[in-house]
């Protein structure tokens, strides 16, 4: 049978944001220990004082998140320099027997150093990120094809992962979440094993581009609890 401390500890970490916020002391415990009250009862079965669920997220561990994030920190102030597009638009076509040769036909048709070209392929359906300067090549190109979405006025903002980014647990989360907190809406994810692409919106580039120079050059200058 599961303790209030277990069913503490993962309602906290169900709730968005929740961690953090306990961890920089923003959060009030007495009214965290009320809203999750009904909750706590449902998994017991039975009633529970509202003081035992404030003993139980005072003692909500959160070194493990504390010792997480500080090697994230360390990993991200190690990217390499983050690269900015602007211009871009996003097309997502149903995928079919003929939507490849359409691909080549595409990147035949593109030349020069500034045109920006990605193909991102799933199960049902592929998105095509491009610059706004071949959007006649799209639409010529894919006149075919079954248009699920399009989106224009779109830029990227590309990140050089540094080599040990598979053995880095949270980072995506972590540059995400720092997004998601200053209410920047992502359009598109692109990776590659070394780079990483957040598409936003135009008039959000520079909001995101500041965020993510902030993470850069954010360093922990302590040492992990042990």
């Amino acid at each position: 049978m599961k303790t209030i401390g277990e069913i503490v500890k993962q309602l906290i970490r169900e709730t968005p944001f929740m961690e953090e916020a306990l961890e920089e002391g923003l959060v009030n415990i007495s009214a965290l220990s009320r809203k999750l009250k009904p909750q706590v009862e449902a998994e017991l079965g039975k009633e529970v004082q509202t003081g035992a669920i404030v003993m139980a997220i005072k003692r909500y561990d959160p070194g493990y998140n504390y010792n997480l994030k500080f090697g994230i920190k360390q990993f991200v102030s190690n990217l390499g320099d983050l690269i900015v597009q602007s211009g871009l638009m996003h097309y997502t076509f149903e995928n079919s027997n003929t939507l490849a040769e359409k691909h080549r036909e595409l990147v035949n048709s593109i030349s020069g150093d500034q045109i920006y070209y990605s193909v991102s392929r799933g199960i049902f359906e592929t998105t095509v990120v491009v610059s706004n300067s071949t959007a006649h090549l799209v639409e010529k190109i894919f006149a075919g094809e079954k248009l699920i979405f399009q989106k224009f006025g779109l830029s990227s903002i590309t990140l050089r992962l540094p080599k040990k980014r598979d053995e880095t647990t949270g980072f995506f989360y972590y540059i995400l979440k720092n997004i998601a907190l200053e209410n920047i809406n992502i359009e598109e994810l692109i990776s590659t094993t070394n780079e990483f692409t957040i598409l936003v919106r135009e008039k959000d580039i520079d909001h995101a581009f500041s965020i993510l120079m902030r993470l850069k050059k954010s360093k922990n200058q302590g040492s992990p609890a042990l």
